[in-house]
């Protein structure tokens, strides 16, 4: 029998998501090749010190407006509901035993997803705030100097936050598998998504059939 498999992101969604990780990896390791003098050494990949410092805002700048078009396209999906917190006080169980079937029944996204996803938007908005405010070549100068001190802290305690949220999203695609097929291929398995998003899974089916029942000659 065939594997049925089913969409969950368009082409446009994956290009928009990788090209979020592109500049989300530039603007990080610039980020941190002036954040500490011992990954200094990170400076050579982006053209030396100046360079670095020239080009880090607008690699954030890209993350901001690409992450924006991808928070137009998912917000709704990721808002919260009842289940949500079913969802979370379970989860300590499905982290430390694996035991997924003690789990609620989820959409597209669980309560873990959404964290994520909301973590990264206040991440991503904070960032935009507080780099403008110590943004030497247009803003700085406009600004006094113990609100760029605020300014800088806040904005390394927000790329710290982010960071580790993108860590523990790669980590829990890799652990889950077949979740990167998601990103790659724009496909999940019918059986990855009755298992892991069963209300999701019910509505893709109910159009499947639907479409199904029109006939081919209605597709």
């Amino acid at each position: 029998m065939k594997k049925l498999y089913i969409q969950r992101y368009t082409d446009n969604q994956r290009l928009n998501h990788w090209l979020v990780v592109l500049f989300f990896g530039l603007a990080g390791f610039s980020g941190l090749a002036m954040f500490h003098p011992n990954l200094f050494f990170l400076s050579q990949f982006f053209g030396g010190p100046q360079w670095t410092r020239i080009v880090h805002p607008y690699f954030g700048i890209g993350v901001f407006l690409l992450f924006t078009i991808m928070f137009v396209g998912f917000w709704r999906a990721n808002v919260f509901n009842r289940r949500d917190a079913q969802w979370l006080e379970k989860a300590p169980q499905l982290v430390l035993h694996g035991d997924e079937s003690v789990m609620p029944p989820v959409h597209k996204y669980n309560a873990g997803q959404k964290i994520v996803f909301w973590s990264m938007t206040i991440c991503l908005l904070v960032l935009l705030v507080t780099g403008v405010l110590f943004w030497q070549a247009w803003f700085a100068s406009a600004v006094p100097i113990w609100l760029q001190r605020i300014a800088i802290l806040a904005h390394a305690l927000a790329a710290f936050v982010m960071s580790l949220t993108a860590v523990v999203h790669i980590y829990a695609a890799i652990w889950v598998k077949g979740t990167l097929r998601a990103m790659t291929q724009g496909t999940v398995s019918s059986g990855w998504a009755k298992r892991h998003h069963l209300l999701w899974w019910r509505d893709k089916m109910q159009g499947h059939n639907t479409s199904t029942a029109a006939g081919p000659g209605r597709h």
